[in-house]
């Protein structure tokens, strides 16, 4: 297919799987103390990706670890500013101690897609991720505000698109709780991620195809089969003639 994808996950979250995952990925963002994650956790995972040749970045969230960063909270754009900046830093101090480079920050969870549509949230994070180091590639809910704030602050932005998670009629991703938001089934998945991948396009919740550009394929390292499904989708983007490269890496 002449296509190439980024394969990322949500890393670092305590969920003791992140060892069997890494093999099978090209990037991680990294949980970096808002939603989860601790100065242990965090070394951790950086030094897994060290070993694995992972390209490793930031995951920063609404400071919420009793919800796992997926309660919407009313913070002002100044403090999602002020969250951002602080996680990252703590996150870049240990990568720099473990001599790791950090290639991206992607926000977490209620903060993702409250950015996806927010202008205001949106131009916080891009404005904090561009004045605390240019370098740094934004990854972004395909075709939202957030991707299109990180394009005029400069960034280099991925247009991230998701392996296990249904779609709306906008490109969103479904909410939590209702039905269709995270496919269960593995074979569900490959479908979805080859066509995604391989044709940049997806099927809504009420059977519409979405065109979505496809960068960076994502799939959460929480859920309990996350290793199987980590190995099978890379099984399957390669078997597809799909080139797996960390974003932005040479061809």
């Amino acid at each position: 297919m002449g296509t190439r994808i980024d394969f990322n996950c949500d890393l670092g979250e305590g969920c003791g799987n992140d060892a069997a995952i890494l093999p099978h990925v090209t990037s991680a963002s990294i949980a970096c103390g808002g939603h989860a994650g601790d100065e242990t956790t965090m070394r951790q995972t950086l030094r897994l990706c060290r070993e694995h040749g992972v390209a490793a970045g930031a995951h920063p969230s609404y400071e919420d670890r009793e919800h796992f960063g997926r309660r919407i909270l009313d913070v002002a754009p100044a403090d999602v500013a002020r969250m951002v900046r602080d996680q990252v830093a703590r996150l870049r101090a240990i990568a720099r101690e473990e001599g790791v480079a950090l290639a991206h920050v992607k926000p977490h969870g209620a903060l993702y897609n409250v950015a996806a549509d927010d202008r205001a949230v949106a131009d916080a994070i891009a404005a904090t991720v561009a004045d605390f180091d240019p370098a740094l590639a934004l990854y972004a809910l395909s075709g939202s505000a957030l991707a299109q704030a990180g394009i005029e602050h400069g960034l280099r932005v991925a247009h991230e698109v998701f392996a296990e998670r249904g779609y709306d009629t906008r490109g969103r991703l479904r909410p939590r709780g209702t039905p269709g938001a995270v496919i269960e089934s593995l074979d569900a998945s490959i479908v979805q991620v080859r066509r995604l991948v391989a044709h940049g396009e997806v099927l809504a919740d009420d059977g519409s195809v979405v065109h979505l550009r496809a960068d960076t394929l994502c799939l959460h390292g929480d859920r309990p089969d996350a290793v199987a499904f980590a190995r099978a989708v890379r099984e399957a983007l390669e078997a597809g003639g799909i080139a797996v490269r960390p974003f932005g890496a040479a061809a």
